[in-house]
């Protein structure tokens, strides 16, 4: 890309949240909301990353006979009257942001969301997480529960990107990172600002050995995902202590390179900023991984085609 055109850049902040209490009101998290994203405008901000789940406390640790037992943890609509007001600041500073949510739909479905929402206060998109974690039923003997299967569906909408920001955004959720197919998804699309918003224990009860690796695979997953896939990756995370339970803070942003430029250092509501330049995206995207030339999509059949491990005969 020629030198003298203008690089394309926009200030993006990671608007890290410490806990939630499970009797905190929507109206009390949704002022936090709206001091971050304050704090962050003021930091020359353009675009503000929320974590998932980020209106209520991660509800899908306790378990209810009846699913709808927590359907007050859930949106109807978006923005709601509760969630109006950060709409309405979104448009007077000129600040976008993207923001997670338990979504119920007029059909009944549930879904683990994201919306990305521009500087106007307009609803860009909306993306609903693919890879559900956890288990569907009651598992009293785990120190928390972890039953999103329960209490979201798997989306069928994919990996979808949107023009927006002076750019190409896309979205993902917490589980999602971890999955290299996410970011090669929206990297075939051109991506170059992937959001993600988070909540992660660190205790992980099918494997202990990994709790002390969880802010090291946290970081590895996005920015492994952030170099193969030439795009800035913003990862931010719900921390501190939830109700009893541990979770991971950590927040980032992460370059095309992989490097991080920016992390939270606290557990508790915080706003980091970086410049992001979305011509660097460009330089990944165009030599080492010139998707165009050098991929062999004919010899990764595998990966669309098996879902388990099929092991090779003795």
């Amino acid at each position: 890309m020629s030198s003298e055109q203008p690089a394309r850049s926009i200030s993006i902040a990671a608007a890290q949240l410490g806990p939630i209490a499970r009797d905190e009101s929507r109206a009390a998290v949704v002022e936090r909301l709206r001091g971050l994203l304050r704090d962050a405008a003021a930091a020359g901000a353009e675009l503000v990353v929320f974590p998932e789940l980020a209106l209520t406390t991660f509800f899908p640790r306790w378990f209810t006979e009846d699913i709808s037992g927590h359907d007050h943890y859930y949106e109807t609509s978006m923005p709601g009257p509760q969630t109006q007001p950060l709409f309405d600041d979104a448009k007077e500073l000129g600040v976008g942001f993207a923001l997670g949510y338990a979504e119920l739909t007029p059909e009944g479905e549930r879904f683990n969301s994201t919306i990305l929402v521009e500087r106007d206060g307009s609803i860009v998109g909306r993306f609903r997480k693919v890879h559900i974690p956890g288990h569907e039923d009651d598992e009293p003997w785990r120190l928390f529960q972890h039953l999103e299967r329960r209490y979201f569906q798997e989306s069928d909408e994919g990996f979808p990107v949107w023009r927006a920001f002076g750019g190409i955004v896309g979205m993902a959720t917490c589980n999602d990172r971890r999955w290299p197919e996410t970011y090669r998804e929206m990297g075939l699309q051109g991506v170059e600002m992937i959001l993600i918003g988070y909540n992660t224990p660190i205790h992980y009860a099918p494997d202990p050995a990994q709790n002390p690796l969880q802010g090291f695979h946290n970081h590895l997953c996005m920015q492994s995902g952030a170099y193969q896939n030439g795009t800035w990756v913003v990862g931010v995370a719900k921390g501190g202590n939830e109700e009893g339970v541990e979770t991971l803070a950590q927040s980032a942003i992460i370059a095309p390179s992989g490097q991080i430029v920016a992390q939270t250092v606290t557990l508790g509501d915080e706003v980091v900023v970086a410049n992001c330049n979305l011509d660097w995206c460009y330089d990944y995207k165009n030599t080492l991984f010139d998707f165009d030339r050098y991929r062999r999509p004919d010899m990764y059949q595998r990966i669309t085609s098996q879902k388990g491990v099929i092991l090779p005969p003795e």
